[in-house]
Formats: structure tokens, sequence, C-alpha cells
């Protein structure tokens, strides 16, 4: 793509670089917002709780 100018060379490489148009749509959620990863504040919290007491056990903490 020869582009004349930086604006026409930014507008090319946003078209290039762009998400499918699909990906850009809003997940239907019913109105939860989750995180990158998919989960729910309380089951991130449960996750990381577990991860403290297997880190816990590990160091023979208990």
């Amino acid at each position: 793509m020869a582009a004349e100018d930086d604006a026409e060379r930014q507008r090319n490489r946003a078209k290039l670089y762009a998400p499918p148009k699909e990906a850009r749509r809003r997940p239907s959620g019913g109105g939860i917002r989750r995180g990158a990863t998919g989960l729910r504040a309380g089951d991130a919290r449960a996750l990381m709780s577990q991860i403290a007491a297997e880190d816990a056990r590990f160091q023979g903490r208990r």
C-alpha cells in the first residue's frame, strides 16, 4: 500500500489491523460485566484464595 502522507498511512494501518466486525460486537451478557478472562469477580476471588492456600501448603505454612 503506497500512502501519500502519514494520515493515509495511519488509516491504511488501522484498516489492516482492525479486528473482524464480528469481534467488535458487544457480547450479550445480560448486563454482567466480566474481565478479560471471562471470570466474574466472585469466581476470581475464589480462585485467588485457592491459589493462596496451595501456595501456603507448598511453602510449608499450612
